[in-house]
């Protein structure tokens, strides 16, 4: 890598960009003008904002006792309301049902019918029906008399409360309508506090305090009213969002334009033929684009702070943003457009046209979104769990930063930084790797046609699947499973075993096992040799076995790890647990759980998108991804990772031996271990006592290794893979092609 070949790349890609005056205006313009016109629009919208009155019906408020009063001269008694609220009681307009027909109100209803359908009408937004005598049924509830008392106040005695549907008020309203909603929480406050008020009435009337209804009150103090963190929350969970946001839509256009746009303008053969390396090419190109991703990002963050303090002058309870904020947002902002800057140049790369590369921002948002607002959610904190996750953990960590807790931040700093870093190599790396392809930068615009697409996938079908169809399959794995999991819940009355049948077998056959068969019988000329039908070197199987043993002492370890940085929620783990609970024959549970899996998810995923994912010329990029594929079709985050763990395993012997049997083997072996552990008890070490050595029963999370058997099982793992590593195997025509071509590099 040549700096001074970047240097003069990143200087001509600027110095074009910013003669572009659309992008001055993105850049630039756009967001000192964006904000202060939402925050107008804001203080316009909030006009339309204030309580609008709502239509009330009341039936039967003769039927209301007299003290305490709910309604008083035509509307709820002013003493229900707060002072500072007084205008509540105008908001609610109330309309009173005659006890009997009369000529001048003929269209009020009278009845509860009535007022159903007068509300689901629209005619009233709520009905409060107060039901015949219902203050004196109220009264005699609480208070009973004792006619050889000597005086009226010692004849009054309180009795217990006694449920009684009948004297009930009941409140019409419909859901339908927003403002029936809201004409219904407001009529629930003025019951609530009128029931307070007859609570103190009847306790006066006994005698006793009001001040048993109200033990005690409580006041609130802010610690950070005399600080420069109040109201803080807000902000911090809002910025930390716009700095992601605005540094990928910062960093998007300017790549696209930066790969597609010169390939239309022709000059992008002219930067190839230059003596700068392709490594140059991309650092300068990157450059560039981060210095646009970066300016965005703060002028869009400098717009926002300056319009939420002008606001907090109006909107008291939104506060201004914390004073610190704009250093610590320009300090993360450095390697987030780092990375976005290298996932949009990878992306635009392969971008026919700047049109065609508009369409990747939609699949970069979808990827972005759910990892930039998890942490919005209350529950969701900074923690080791989520200091691992990209981007999510960026966020937490600014989030906490926002909220004056430093030391938090300080002590997940690190691992955030280096999960960061890592992801931006990544990324920079795929960008190398992206701009290494000639087939990448020089694909030519197609026209859209089903039939000859379909036509060619089968006349010109190869030996094994194209990467778009391993691709394909994947993801009609992942849809179909979904769907069948959701649209097809057990029955009531299918228990035990067929319970099991009803959720497992239609799941591998018609999601898994079917659409891999399929295609590689339409799409393939050699479904034998896509699906890896052959039988191994036979000393790979005991290997196999062997390897099955030593593993799975170091899954179940990392599993701990996994459980303790991701909690598994309480329900899901009681669901869990209920499938080994039941007595059921060992040899199903092993056949529904371990057989048939095996044999539908290893001729799917090690057999036809393995198959296909071999033709991009790399065997481990093709274990991995299809480890991920293979992750990604279990339920649950934890189990997705673990399942990647051991696709990575399992993959890599497919590559090795050329062939499904080991695959099958292993995860036959593997689940069949992971069920067996379930049925281990104390009464099965008292049969068994060298199992003691083995296990340890007391863990906090279950069945576990011991330690030492844990080590031993690392150590013999790595032995084994070293074995695998030096077997023969058949290589693809891409790998042996990428091997060609990076040998001379090497040299």
């Amino acid at each position: 890598m040549n700096l001074t070949n970047a240097k003069l790349i990143f200087t001509r890609e600027l110095r074009d960009q910013l003669r572009d005056r659309r992008t001055l205006f993105m850049i630039f313009v756009l967001p000192i003008l964006l904000y202060p016109l939402l925050g107008m629009t804001f203080l316009q919208i909030m006009q339309f904002m204030s309580d609008k009155p709502v239509r009330v019906l009341v039936i039967g408020a003769d039927n209301l006792p007299e003290k305490p009063p709910l309604i008083e001269n035509g509307r709820f008694s002013a003493a229900l309301f707060d002072k500072d609220n007084e205008r509540s009681a105008e908001l609610l307009k109330l309309t009173f049902a005659p006890a009997e027909p009369r000529k001048d109100l003929p269209n009020v209803p009278r009845s509860v019918k009535e007022a159903r359908a007068a509300v689901q009408a629209g005619q009233y937004d709520a009905a409060l029906v107060i039901p015949a005598d219902f203050g004196k049924r109220l009264l005699e509830r609480y208070i009973e008399r004792k006619p050889d008392a000597a005086s009226p106040s010692d004849r009054r005695t309180a009795r217990p409360a006694k449920v009684d549907d009948e004297i009930r008020p009941d409140i019409i309203y419909t859901t339908a309508n927003e403002k029936s909603v809201t004409a219904n929480a407001r009529l629930c406050n003025v019951l609530a506090r009128w029931k307070q008020k007859v609570v103190e009435s009847n306790l006066t009337a006994v005698k006793v305090p009001t001040t048993v209804a109200t033990p005690f009150e409580w006041k609130q103090s802010d610690v950070a009213e005399k600080t420069a963190y109040q109201g803080a929350a807000l902000w911090a969970k809002l910025l930390p969002v716009v700095l992601l946001l605005w540094a990928m839509t910062g960093a998007f256009y300017p790549a696209v334009d930066l790969c597609a746009g010169e390939k239309e303008r022709g000059t992008l053969e002219t930067l190839l033929s230059s003596p700068a390396e392709r490594s140059d090419i991309v650092l300068g190109k990157l450059a560039t684009i981060m210095v646009f991703s970066m300016v965005t990002a703060m002028l869009n963050l400098l717009s926002v702070g300056m319009t939420g303090w002008l606001l907090s002058n109006h909107v008291p309870m939104l506060g201004s943003p914390p004073p610190t904020a704009l250093l610590w947002l320009a300090i993360a902002l450095v390697p987030v457009s780092a990375l976005f800057s290298a996932l949009c140049l990878a992306l635009a790369a392969f971008a026919r046209s700047t049109k065609e590369g508009q369409y990747y921002l939609m699949p970069l948002l979808l990827v972005t979104m759910p990892l930039a607002l998890l942490p919005m959610v209350p529950q969701v904190e900074l923690n080791m769990g989520t200091s691992l996750i990209p981007i999510t953990g960026v966020v937490l960590l600014l989030r906490t930063v926002l909220e004056g807790s430093y030391w938090p931040a300080l002590q997940f700093l690190p691992i955030v930084a280096a999960v960061t870093l890592l992801a931006c190599l990544l990324a920079i790396r795929w960008a190398i790797d992206q701009f290494n392809s000639e087939a990448v930068l020089f694909s030519e615009s197609e026209r859209l046609d089903v039939g000859l697409w379909l036509r060619h996938l089968i006349r010109d079908r190869q030996a094994t699947p194209t990467v778009a169809a391993a691709v394909f399959c994947g993801a009609i794995i992942l849809m179909i499973k979904f769907m069948l999991e959701v649209a097809m819940p057990a029955p009531d009355g299918l228990s035990g075993i067929a319970l099991l049948v009803r959720s497992v077998v239609p799941v591998q056959l018609a999601a898994v096992l079917m659409p891999a068969l399929l295609m590689a019988v339409l799409l393939t000329r050699g479904p034998r040799q896509t699906l890896l039908l052959k039988l191994p070197p036979w000393k790979t199987l005991p290997a196999t076995l062997l390897l099955v043993v030593a593993v799975h002492p170091v899954m179940m370890a990392l599993q701990t790890v996994v459980m303790q940085l991701y909690p598994i929620n309480e329900s899901i783990a009681e669901q869990l647990s209920e499938l080994f609970k039941n007595d059921f024959p060992l040899w199903q549970l092993l056949l529904l759980i371990a057989v048939l899996p095996a044999i539908c998810e290893e001729l799917a995923f090690r057999g036809f998108i393995l198959s296909g994912f071999r033709r991009l010329g790399h065997k481990w990029r093709a274990v991995i991804y299809t480890a991920v594929i293979f992750g990604l079709i279990h339920a649950i985050i934890q189990q997705q990772l673990l399942a990647f763990l051991v696709g990575v395993v399992i993959g890599y012997i497919a590559v090795q031996t050329g062939s499904i049997l080991p695959c099958i083997l292993f995860h036959v072996a593997y689940n069949s271990l992971n069920i067996s552990l379930t049925k281990v008890s104390a009464e099965t070490l008292s049969r068994w006592p060298a199992l003691d050595t083995i296990m340890d029963l007391s863990s906090e999370t279950g069945h576990s290794y011991h330690w030492s058997v844990v080590a031993a099982g690392c150590i013999v793992s790595m032995v084994l893979m070293f074995w695998f590593s030096r077997l023969p195997y058949q290589k693809s025509p891409e790998e042996e092609l990428q091997e060609a071509i990076d040998r001379p590099l090497e040299t």
